[in-house]
């Protein structure tokens, strides 16, 4: 048994769901639904009511979760209590689109928590952080968290649900985005890239004739095109940081906009190292700083 299993029992109990649970813990759904099993066989017993809408906890599992808490509180204050300054190399995995938002940010926490680490930031699509991780080259990643949710070897901590937007010059009146799409032109974000797909599907159900003007390969270009009026395009909504300093309207896209899921990755063998958990507080604390502001 697993002193992680027990640390989710609680987080189950808190949330009164395995769903509430897994983001409170950076595990999918059925991560924390295995570790319950595995449980529940180490105990011969079970430990919820599943008859219900929601997980109902069996008096064992709450005894379990009130003596664990204490465990678990008493391992950490120690941990803090007699751990020296964390000191280094890591090297951060971060998709493009992050590199000029979030990553001055994130660098900006671990100077402050952490002056003794050296920092190596790497940049790529998901696909290629993903495989960089799993290499054991990166010590942990922001990205694009797969539709399917991502493997359950990997440890997992949403950041940021990022909407698509509609984005055309300042002096461009209509909302109408077809209408904008005639009059501008259509610049594709690149397909080979999730984004750029999810863009292209949105804009083919209102222009299905329409074809790529020009097709970039960052979000930054695509701004700069569309800033000059040289086109529109679907891309996610930019951060406030960002807005200010580019010169575009944002227009809410209709019906169920897409969205895209920015994420913290890292092995789950790793979750619970130093350095991992430094550089996934470093981009919760960037992202809460963010919404804050």
């Amino acid at each position: 048994m697993k002193l992680e299993f027990l640390n989710s029992l609680g987080a189950v109990i808190r949330q009164g769901s395995f769903a509430g649970a897994a983001e409170e813990v950076g595990l999918t759904p059925s991560a924390i639904s295995l570790q319950m099993k595995k449980l529940e066989e180490y105990f011969g017993q079970p430990l919820f009511d599943r008859s219900a809408r929601t997980v109902r906890p069996t008096p064992l599992a709450l005894e379990l979760a009130e003596t664990v808490s204490a465990a678990l509180n008493a391992v950490e204050e120690a941990r803090t209590r007699h751990t020296g300054a964390l000191t280094g190399r890591i090297a951060i995995g971060a998709i493009r689109s992050l590199q000029p938002t979030m990553i001055p940010l994130v660098l900006g926490v671990i100077a402050k928590r952490h002056p003794g680490l050296s920092v190596r930031v790497i940049q790529g699509d998901s696909v290629e952080l993903l495989d960089q991780l799993k290499a054991g080259r990166l010590d942990g990643a922001a990205l694009v968290r797969p539709m399917a949710g991502g493997s359950s070897r990997l440890y997992w901590r949403d950041l940021a649900e990022q909407p698509f937007v509609f984005v055309a010059p300042a002096d461009s009146e209509s909302n109408d985005m077809s209408e904008l799409v005639a009059r501008y032109g259509w610049i594709q974000f690149d397909t080979t890239l999730t984004s750029g797909r999810t863009a292209a599907t949105y804009l083919h159900r209102f222009a299905p004739g329409a074809r790529p003007r020009f097709e970039l390969e960052s979000i930054e270009a695509v701004l700069a095109m569309v800033a000059q009026g040289l086109g529109v395009s679907i891309i996610p909504r930019l951060p406030a940081s960002l807005s200010s300093r580019v010169l575009v309207r944002q227009i809410p896209l209709r019906g169920p906009a897409p969205q895209r899921q920015i994420s913290f990755v890292c092995r789950a063998t790793d979750a619970e190292t130093r350095k991992a958990i430094a550089i996934r507080d470093a981009f919760v604390a960037s992202y809460e700083g963010m919404d804050a502001a």
